[in-house]
């Protein structure tokens, strides 16, 4: 028997055709290539999240219109690799409960073994919106039943107050048409006319998205009104997660960072968790440090450091940001303690 060494030889033997995404921080494609060398741990792991990788692997067979789903959460070390021995513990408990056939329908205790393996996770129910509506564009499946109401109310047709029948899996599946049809068109001349309630929703939706010029520039005027609430604002700014390296999206964080009054805790939180493509400048990535060390928050200080020096693309810009001559004494200080306590680690 031909000995299963990781999760695309199961996929691909199987006469599978699938697709890896991301579900940790934002909902990001993993292309088949980069999977394939992460599990061979020839790369770490793109977007950790506490030490794990959180994956959906969606797979379907060529004469088949449903996909399948399995939600799979591995433990990295602590260079971000993939522990293989994890990995090849969930393949086992795979083949065992299905064995060859795992695009066939399971069973009910089929189904149990799946769902209860050590390394099944349940996404929160908007990321699973946003994935279903993520996976039916990509395949080129039916929107819900949802999507043309919601694209009727954009246009502004039923009246902006008239939302209550609106369905989240419509918002999504908008979120991800949001560069098709003229769906960024008729947001970008709406935006100003929604109610909190429903761009609070769309705007997490947004998150997953690579958004165009004019609605980026239509979303940063609008965080410039005065009138919005906080969690509006932090709903926009999240918004702009997957297009957060753009220049007028990196220009907008650093003055947010560069202001006299503290930058809320809450606010530089969304910033590393979601918004972390910003930081590909050194520079900004010093000013988002010198952010937190204004709070004389040492334990915080050092939980995100934690995290955005787990995150490949960031660790040489983290380690450069800590050896910088010009940081500030409150910085050094931050700094000197994660040294401490790592020392008495």
């Amino acid at each position: 028997m031909t000995t299963i060494s990781s999760i695309s030889e199961l996929l691909s033997l199987s006469g599978s055709q699938f697709r890896i995404y991301d579900l940790g921080r934002r909902i990001d494609k993993i292309s088949k290539e980069t999977f394939n060398k992460i599990e061979l741990n020839q790369l770490p792991y793109p977007f950790p999240t506490q030490s794990h990788a959180c994956l959906a692997i969606v797979f379907w067979q060529k004469n088949s219109q449903q996909p399948f789903i399995w939600f799979i959460k591995l433990p990295l070390d602590e260079r971000g690799l993939l522990n293989q021995g994890a990995r090849n513990h969930y393949i086992a408990i795979i083949i065992e409960a299905l064995g060859n056939n795992i695009t066939d329908t399971p069973s009910e205790k089929q189904e149990e073994l799946l769902k209860n393996n050590p390394y099944h996770f349940t996404p929160a129910q908007y990321k699973l919106a946003a994935l279903n509506s993520i996976v039916n564009t990509e395949l080129k499946r039916e929107m819900s039943a949802h999507y043309d109401l919601f694209t009727q109310y954009i246009s502004g047709d039923l009246g902006w107050n008239n939302w209550h029948n609106l369905g989240v899996q419509g918002i999504n599946d908008f979120a991800s048409k949001i560069n098709e049809e003229d769906n960024a068109e008729q947001l970008t001349r709406s935006l100003n006319s929604l109610p909190d309630d429903v761009i609070n929703p769309l705007c997490t939706a947004l998150e997953n998205q690579k958004l165009p010029l004019t609605l980026i520039e239509a979303i940063l005027n609008k965080l410039q009104q005065t009138d919005l609430n906080d969690n509006t604002k932090s709903n926009l700014l999240r918004s702009l997660s997957s297009t957060s390296s753009h220049p007028l999206v990196i220009t907008y964080i650093n003055s947010l960072l560069e202001q006299d009054e503290l930058l809320s805790i809450n606010t530089l939180i969304l910033i590393a968790g979601r918004l972390w493509d910003a930081f590909n400048d050194t520079d900004i990535l010093l000013t988002y440090f010198e952010a937190i060390a204004k709070h004389n928050d040492a334990e915080l200080f050092a939980e995100i450091f934690k995290d955005l020096v787990a995150i490949p693309t960031l660790r040489p810009k983290v380690f450069e940001v800590m050896r910088a001559p010009e940081r500030s004494e409150a910085l050094s200080s931050a700094i000197g303690y994660i040294f401490q306590t790592t020392t008495k680690g």
